[in-house]
């Protein structure tokens, strides 16, 4: 079968270190870290007491009240980057066959905010149900991809992808696979979370998944680093514009890089840990080259998940040596995480962003706060630590894992 070509024409990024795609790159290029201590509600008694959270957001700017208050966060972040990415695309939505434009969107959680306040204050009372009405939308992870379609009238394929912190590169590359099928033109694409709160640091905390580096809380994201003990809980969103390569150029379009792979795989190991030897994310990386038929050398740079835990970040590099052999050493490999927090669901999108303005600059965002090596990891790989690094970069890869077993990588390309 003869498969169209997909392009990325639009970007939209709302990050814990920037409110725009060009903050969030200005961010990470210069090592900002977007911890901090919580602001949403008062975490004295946790564990855990700081977060990547959104700061300086001004929801007035973006929306009108009466409309924001029927979305969870989740779903408010997933509209004010979807807007970013159709401005930046400049699709006429005028002209735009809107029966070929769909929203594959992913979300972890979705409206973990909204299911606590609505329970919490249910428990408060005197037993009589009182529920906001809007409770059910705001709460379902779906209705992020609904808001957005109906906003733009997009009346393609919608829908949302569900695979915990590989969410968003799930949508990235089910967006991907319709428009190379030839089933739709134009997708917006990406992923949004919104768990900060009593029950996402309380659950996580419960789990001991999070950094309890309280004292520090902006060098608390530290991938690869010896005392790393675990990620540090972020919250955002990213968009993308995908569109069918001919589509874009009939239009002029600016294209900031072509998709050109897409793979997922399961550990089947075990609900929330990683597979020891990274067998899920040495099989996904496999498969994501031979759907881009590329041979590992032809990859510049692995935007890593690289969540800062004790055991996750050693089973991914395992996996990128198996995979990479010889090549590993001459790959810049970062974690991004390391300055946004890790923000679940969302994490995919920002990543492939981070991924395509690398691309973009030939510029590799550092893996900062590192500080003491460890010997789990081989000294002459280049975890780009501390510095961002110069290097031309033709294809760039990006992983992310979610508990489950669920791994998902994707290849972009310089676009010449």
């Amino acid at each position: 079968m003869n498969l169209k070509r997909v392009v990325v024409t639009g970007l939209g990024a709302l990050t814990p270190i920037g409110n725009t795609t060009d903050e969030f790159w200005n961010g990470l290029i210069t090592g900002v870290s977007g911890a901090a201590p919580i602001t949403r509600f008062d975490a004295s008694l946790f564990k855990t007491q700081f977060a990547c959270e959104v700061k300086n957001l001004d929801l007035d700017q973006f929306m009108d009240r009466k409309e924001a208050r029927k979305m969870d966060a989740f779903t408010q972040y997933a509209m004010i980057t979807a807007d970013q990415a159709i401005l930046d695309s400049g699709l006429d939505l005028e002209t735009l066959d809107k029966s070929r434009s769909g929203v594959i969107w992913g979300s972890g959680i979705g409206g973990l905010r909204t299911f606590q306040e609505e329970v919490t204050d249910f428990a408060k009372g005197d037993g009589t149900p009182r529920f906001n009405p809007f409770f059910i939308p705001k709460m379902i992870a779906d209705i992020a991809a609904g808001f957005i379609s109906i906003k733009y009238g997009f009346r393609g394929p919608n829908f949302v992808t569900v695979s915990a912190c590989a969410s968003a590169t799930n949508a990235l590359i089910d967006a991907f696979n319709y428009i190379r099928l030839g089933k739709a033109d134009v997708f917006i694409s990406g992923g949004s979370e919104a768990a900060v709160s009593e029950a996402g640091i309380g659950g996580f905390n419960a789990m001991k998944a999070l950094s309890q580096r309280n004292d520090s809380p902006e060098t608390a994201s530290r991938p690869f680093d010896k005392d790393r003990d675990g990620f540090v809980l972020g919250e955002g969103a990213g968009a993308l514009i995908l569109e069918e390569l001919e589509h874009a150029k009939a239009r002029g379009a600016k294209i900031y890089a072509e998709i050109v792979g897409g793979g997922m795989t399961a550990d089947a190991y075990h609900i929330t840990a990683p597979h020891p030897e990274g067998l899920g994310a040495s099989s996904v990386m496999k498969i994501t080259l031979e759907d881009a038929g590329l041979q590992p050398e032809a990859i510049d740079y692995i935007n890593v998940h690289g969540t800062s835990t004790p055991l996750g970040d050693v089973g991914e590099i395992k996996a990128i040596q198996k995979i990479f052999g010889d090549h590993a050493y001459k790959l810049n490999i970062s974690s991004t995480k390391s300055m946004t927090g890790h923000l679940l669901g969302a994490a995919g999108a920002v990543e492939a962003i981070a991924s395509i303005l690398a691309i973009n600059n030939n510029l590799v965002p550092p893996t900062i706060n590192h500080f003491t090596d460890d010997e789990a990891f081989d000294p002459g790989l280049n975890l780009t630590f501390n510095k961002a690094q110069e290097r031309e970069i033709n294809y760039a890869l990006s992983n992310t894992f979610g508990f489950g077993g669920h791994n998902c990588s994707v290849i972009f390309k310089k676009y010449h």
